[in-house]
């Protein structure tokens, strides 16, 4: 079963579910320490006191003889050929290597079941997760952008569980771990470790490392294994762009750019680039958001719409509010808005939850 400690890049996909504190092996090789010193300590307590003891084949114990008396009596099989005589040993036998005794084979059976129970365990956990994987999401990368991408949609009602992580770092799955999500461990442009993410199943699939040569290869390579997979990727240079769409990426994300030109709105009117923040920070202010087209808005111009609709999406085609085209609403639109950050961006609008959707019947 994984541990926290991150596998080599390119070589094993290690499947790691959050809450783990530490891994058996190192609980076996704790308890096992503990097991040598009580051990170690029972010899020399007996050593020490040699002459409280008989040995009925030549009637002195020396150092060999209290190995031999420890190690048979702490696994309680006890020949009986060296025993205490003295009062100080059998009380010393009784107080201290009995309790000594006891605490020796709980840890070795102890640990012996423990190791076998958090194996079995974890070994359920991952299968249990598996089957409940399908229409997931898996990140790759979970840097500063992947981090924000993944909180963004728990904000907006994706399940932690239905979120996976696939990072090569250790850095990584440990902020992943903490923040409850299940993790893969190794390099994203392997096909093993795409599979054990549940690429092939997965909805969708966000690429966010600080590689453009990378999610172009992990682009490809989620492409091949989910055709249907809705892919975002994010390229730190614009001129990456065309080549990570011709990857298989659905939309792709220019960071430096965006970055880039915040800065300018920023410096050319304090007041605009404020309003651009507002929109990219989520949970204050206004946000951008999808949501259906209402029964009620059918037929309606998007300008006349209580919600403030900046675009509409028709046929899988995106036109300005402004459009020509998309004068008039009609069934199977959707609406691109700035709303309330409040409201649920997904509602139907701001305030309502329960209206009729203009579904499209064509």
């Amino acid at each position: 079963m994984p541990t926290h400690s991150a596998a080599p890049s390119g070589r094993v996909a290690l499947v790691a579910l959050p809450d783990r504190a530490r891994s058996p092996w190192w609980e076996l090789g704790r308890r096992l320490l503990a097991a040598l010193a009580i051990l170690v300590g029972t010899v020399l307590l007996v050593y020490f006191d040699r002459g409280g003891y008989g040995d009925s084949s030549d009637g002195t114990v020396d150092l060999i003889d209290s190995i031999y008396y420890t190690t048979v009596t702490l696994s309680t099989t006890g020949y009986g050929d060296i025993a205490p005589v003295s009062e100080r040993a059998r009380l010393i036998n009784a107080f201290i290597i009995t309790p000594a005794r006891i605490a020796f084979l709980v840890l070795l059976i102890g640990t012996t079941l423990e190791v076998l129970a958090s194996q079995g365990r974890e070994m359920f956990r991952v299968a249990r997760w598996r089957k409940k994987m399908g229409h997931h999401v898996v990140v790759i990368g979970y840097g500063t952008k992947g981090r924000s991408a993944v909180q963004t949609l728990i904000s907006n009602g994706l399940d932690r569980e239905s979120v996976v992580i696939v990072d090569p770092s250790a850095v990584a799955l440990q902020d992943a771990h903490a923040d409850g999500l299940a993790v893969v461990t190794g390099d994203a442009t392997r096909r093993e470790v795409l599979r054990r993410a549940g690429v092939a199943e997965s909805e969708q699939v966000i690429i966010t490392t600080d590689s453009d040569a990378s999610n172009v290869l992990a682009t490809l390579t989620v492409r091949q294994l989910s055709p249907d997979a809705w892919i975002v990727a994010a390229v730190r240079e614009q001129e990456n762009a065309p080549l990570m769409r011709q990857s298989g990426a659905n939309s792709v994300i220019t960071s430096s750019d965006a970055v880039g030109r915040l800065l300018g709105l920023s410096s050319l009117s304090p007041t605009l680039g404020s309003v651009m923040e507002d929109l990219l920070t989520y949970g204050e202010g206004l946000e951008v958001a999808e949501r259906e087209l209402l029964v009620s808005e059918v037929g309606k111009q998007p300008q006349s719409l209580p919600d403030q609709v900046i675009a509409v999406v028709r046929d899988e085609k995106v036109y300005r509010y402004f459009d020509p085209v998309v004068t008039l609403l009609a069934r199977g639109d959707r609406l691109v808005v700035v709303r309330p950050a409040k409201e649920l961006p997904w509602a139907p609008r701001p305030g309502t939850h329960g209206e009729d959707l203009a579904a499209d019947d064509r």
